[in-house]
């Protein structure tokens, strides 16, 4: 990596070889290893986030799924994350179930337990209720520090933050958005015809208001499955 870009991999708790596969940082191309997890799993992300700190990384850490939590599970997980090498917790709506109002709780508790330990709070949104964007710029309002966005908003299902939007909001002060622009005209327009498919989808809100895993979304929409009102039922009664 000749560039000042930091290269980050994800790690998920429990589907990689950890101890094998995160090679000393003086043998990598990446400067960060993030680390995703479940409310349950939070114990073997610590131990996964000081192993990949000996090993010479910064480390980041996903709280996955946050939307099935409760707030007495994440102050006890975020406790436990502040006294770790990890140096931010990402917010993750893994389902597009949260709203702004949400957000805002969660980042001020996020902002209270790691603050004190000098970590930072990080937000990667998903769009199935098209509140990507929008629960994104709450928690940097909020003092989150660390955004995901992505081109065209690509990503599993109903897709991410839209980059270009994020570019949009921090006002070309010390981003430039053209060269964002020029990558989705020239790129991602193309990549959004092919499969697998991803963007804002009828299917996915149905799952982004029963607050579980896109997959049957991700069905439905291959299918070619438009029967919404059924699909919602299906939802309603699981």
């Amino acid at each position: 990596n000749p560039t000042s870009l930091k290269l980050c991999a994800m790690a998920d708790v429990g589907r990689c070889d950890f101890k094998n596969d995160i090679h000393k940082k003086s043998e990598s191309p990446l400067s960060l290893i993030r680390v995703a997890t479940y409310i349950e799993t939070i114990p073997e992300a610590i131990e996964m986030i000081e192993f990949a700190a000996k090993q010479g990384y910064e480390t980041t850490c996903n709280l996955m799924a946050i939307s099935k939590c409760t707030m007495m599970q994440l102050s006890k997980a975020l406790e436990m994350l502040a006294q770790s090498p990890v140096m931010g917790v990402y917010i993750v709506d893994s389902y597009g179930a949260l709203y702004p109002k949400e957000v805002r709780k969660l980042a001020k508790l996020f902002h209270e337990k790691l603050s004190p330990y000098g970590k930072m709070t990080g937000i990667h949104a998903h769009n199935n209720q098209q509140c990507a964007f929008a629960n994104t710029i709450e928690a940097v309002d909020l003092g989150a520090k660390m955004v995901d966005g992505t081109y065209y908003g690509m990503g599993r299902g109903a897709g991410n933050c839209h980059l270009e939007a994020l570019m949009g909001y921090f006002n070309g002060k010390k981003y430039h958005i053209e060269p964002v622009l020029k990558m989705v005209q020239e790129e991602m327009l193309n990549l959004k015809s092919q499969e697998p498919t991803w963007g804002y989808d009828t299917s996915y809100l149905i799952t982004g208001l029963a607050n579980v895993h896109p997959r049957d979304a991700i069905a439905a929409i291959k299918k070619h499955d438009t029967n919404f009102v059924e699909q919602f039922k299906f939802q309603s009664y699981k």
